[in-house]
């Protein structure tokens, strides 16, 4: 016994004729919602028209479902007949010209009971889903106390946020997330807490809050129920998708407005690429795709307008594809007809009267979005700044990592005009190390010529005009090579002076070998006194092979009288001095 044995025909054929017609209507829908979102700027505005067409979709087939039903001429005792339309005219046919025989085969009874299973397999994944994530809410997480609550409460007040939230600190999630329908609550991982700094995290926060203030687990479970009942069409997933991104979109709008920096969140962002551990009933702050909602928070969006044209584009293409399909669907309509229906009469020439061509469709007019005149449109004009300041061949890696670490087109012309000419990477390895045209300025204004990679070097290095001239007043004219390998083992203007004043004028590479052997002016001072009056060279050979005045004075103790450095060098390897008994 299979299913369908336990549903009636008046069930059979209504269901399966809604879910038939659902493969062009469900197109169409999703054509529309192609074509009426890419008239939007505004993330919120393409989150609305989405929702709208999904609960279209859900409502179409269930319209269909009850329409086959009401118009089956089972009550009156005949065997169930749908009204069917003429693709020509789409006119319902009366249900009385039916003959009452069924059709043969008939597959209803097999369709339905296809989507039964297929319910019921999805209905159990998302059961499952449910399952597990209540049972990671009560798993290694505890509330969360002192700063880190009062910051959260700071920011639910600042988005009039009435309700009871939880908050709590866990070590099973990677990134922050809101688990819950009528008691949300939010999961800050130990990862976040640790890897983000106070201003990020504030924000990913007021990302997670916004979907409580929405109420987006609602509309979650609303597109899980949908997923589940219309599993089978494709525009069903794709716009579930859309909805997904589009709901980060705006709670990403709502952060940046409460927290108001869009860069420190959009590096928040870029840390949070790779932690990409939460359950899959959960709505996390990295979740879906990041590359384009950093590109976005950053004004990247240069490729706009040419998505706005593929999606008018897909959606003509897509509302094609559902008149085929809806014309295919009432051709098997017809054939049912033509076994049922006498032919219809001939035209006075004898030949079939010519059906009325449909009316063609009309192109969607182009309508301007509703949004406020003047809203920025800052991608275009920064892409094409960098083209003009010479940085045409850019990846979108490239461009997200510029705009992030704020390198402005200016920057670059400034550099230019400096004649530095970095790539994409140095760029941004300046614009971190916080290199300034003024700073490069200061260098030349003291005689230090520096490349691309040396300007970092010595930036990191916090090699700054001041440190130089210090350096030129101690007679000390060094190049950028040198000036950080001085920087690198901590030479300082007062210790050149220290050598100096004890009759020593090392050269740069000599202060810097000295510097690397350890000595000191403590050091050279101790072997003055011991009596010894040794060059640079011969004070680093001393240190390079363990002389120090303590071994000197050993050695005198001893009875060694003419010391020299070669001598001290023989004992020191001889080892006569370490061993007992032998002097």
């Amino acid at each position: 016994m299979t299913i369908a044995n336990w549903l009636s025909p008046e069930f059979m054929r209504p269901a399966g004729w809604a879910l038939l017609h659902f493969l062009w209507q469900g197109t169409a829908l999703a054509a529309l919602a192609a074509v009426v979102m890419a008239l939007f700027r505004r993330a919120s505005a393409r989150y609305l028209v989405a929702v709208s067409i999904l609960v279209a979709m859900l409502a179409a087939p269930v319209a269909t479902f009850f329409y086959y039903r009401d118009a089956s001429p089972a009550a009156t005792g005949t065997a169930p007949a749908p009204a069917v339309f003429h693709l020509a005219d789409w006119r319902p046919t009366p249900a009385a010209s039916f003959s009452p025989q069924p059709i043969a085969p008939d597959l209803f009874p097999w369709i339905v009971q296809a989507w039964l299973f297929g319910v019921a397999f999805f209905s159990l994944r998302s059961t499952g889903g449910v399952l597990v994530l209540e049972r990671m809410r009560r798993r290694q997480s505890i509330p969360a106390e002192g700063r880190l609550r009062e910051l959260c409460l700071q920011l639910q007040n600042r988005l009039g946020i009435v309700r009871a939230i939880r908050y709590c600190q866990c070590a099973w999630l990677e990134a922050p997330a809101v688990i819950g329908w009528f008691r949300p609550m939010v999961f800050l991982p130990v990862s976040a807490l640790t890897g983000l700094s106070e201003s990020q995290l504030q924000a990913v926060i007021a990302h997670e809050l916004a979907h409580i203030k929405r109420l987006d687990s609602f509309v979650n479970g609303f597109q899980v129920i949908v997923e589940t009942l219309l599993f089978y069409h494709p525009a069903v997933w794709w716009l579930n998708r859309r909805i997904r991104t589009e709901r980060e979109n705006t709670c990403d709008d709502v952060a940046i407005a409460l927290c108001g920096n869009a860069l420190e969140y959009a590096r928040a962002l870029t840390l949070m690429e790779e932690w990409r551990v939460a359950p899959a009933m959960a709505m996390a702050a990295n979740r879906g795709p990041l590359s384009p909602r950093i590109m976005r928070l950053i004004g990247i969006n240069r490729l706009r307008s040419g998505l706005r044209g593929i999606g008018l584009t897909a959606g003509a293409l897509c509302l094609s594809v559902a008149l085929v399909a809806a014309n295919a669907i009432f051709g098997i309509t017809g054939k049912v007809r033509a076994q049922a229906v006498p032919a219809a009469p001939a035209t006075p020439a004898g030949k079939p009267s010519p059906a009325a061509k449909p009316a063609p469709v009309a192109k969607p007019s182009p309508v301007r979005s509703a949004e406020p005149a003047g809203a920025p449109v800052p991608a275009e004009s920064y892409v094409d700044g960098m083209k003009a300041a010479g940085l045409g061949d850019l990846s979108i890696d490239e461009l997200i990592a510029l705009k992030i670490q704020g390198v402005t087109p200016e920057y670059v012309q400034k550099m230019k005009e400096l004649g530095i000419r970095p790539d994409a990477d140095t760029l941004v390895g300046m614009k971190v190390q916080g290199v300034t045209p003024e700073y490069i300025s200061d260098l030349r204004a003291v005689g230090v010529k520096v490349d691309d990679d040396e300007i970092i070097g010595m930036k990191v290095q916090g090699i700054d005009a001041a440190y130089v001239r210090a350096l030129q007043q101690e007679g000390i004219h060094a190049d950028a090579d040198e000036l950080i390998g001085m920087k690198v083992q901590g030479v300082t203007p007062e210790c050149i002076r220290d050598i100096h004043a004890l009759g020593l004028k090392p050269t740069t590479d000599e202060i810097i070998g000295m510097k690397v052997q350890g000595i000191t002016p403590d050091y050279i001072k101790a072997l003055q006194s011991a009596g010894f009056k040794f060059d640079v060279d011969e004070l680093i050979g001393a240190k390079v092979q363990g002389i120090t005045p303590e071994f000197i004075e050993k050695a005198r103790k001893h009875g060694f009288q003419n010391l020299t450095l070669d001598k001290l060098i023989q004992l020191k390897h001889l080892g006569v001095l370490d061993r007992e008994g032998q002097i």
